[in-house]
């Protein structure tokens, strides 16, 4: 299994950014899809965005050209550049990875004001 740490949340007002980052405890090479997911209060968790081994993406309709999924093979993290964030965007958010298992970040909270 992987453990995954996630970092970056924050208060930040309307129209603000945000870099999220996904520390992986394996060689991020070897998972073959990794994710960002949010559950705001009240609401099912959800998909925000996800990136297959490469980089084929795909985006929730509502983060779609605000948001950017990426890998750092570098740095071995998964990070969600947020841009022009709404109050609606305000969740926890959690890091993902699919291997032979799903494994889930503990998340980071991510509070847009209006």
């Amino acid at each position: 299994q992987v453990q995954l740490v996630e970092s970056g949340g924050g208060l930040v007002q309307a129209g603000g950014s945000l870099n999220l980052s996904c520390a992986a405890s394996v060689t991020i090479f070897t998972i073959n899809t990794m994710g960002w997911y949010r559950q705001a209060p009240g609401k099912q968790r959800e998909l925000v965005a996800s990136i297959i081994r490469g980089r084929t993406t795909k985006y929730a309709d509502s983060v779609k050209g605000r948001f950017t999924i990426s890998r750092d093979y570098a740095k071995n993290t998964v990070t969600l550049q947020m841009n022009n964030l709404k109050p609606e965007d305000t969740a926890v958010y959690y890091c993902n990875a699919e291997t032979a298992y799903t494994d889930w970040g503990r998340g980071t909270q991510v509070t847009v004001s209006s």
